[in-house]
């Protein structure tokens, strides 16, 4: 059994296809059940990776 890394702060920021996640170099992350759920899931991805970006800088 592999261990999956999970993303890393060079994956970002992550992009909804269709109903597919990709990171912005196109590789695969994950599928959600529709395209709007994609959208949503990426955007929040994305905005608490900024968000995890912006605390490292004020710390």
């Amino acid at each position: 059994m592999t261990r999956d890394p999970g993303l890393k702060p060079d994956d970002f920021p992550i992009e909804a296809d269709k109903d597919k996640l990709r990171t912005h170099k196109g590789e695969p992350v994950a599928s959600a059940a529709s395209e709007k759920i994609a959208d949503q899931i990426a955007e929040r991805l994305n905005e608490h990776a900024h968000q995890e970006e912006q605390d490292r800088w004020s710390a």
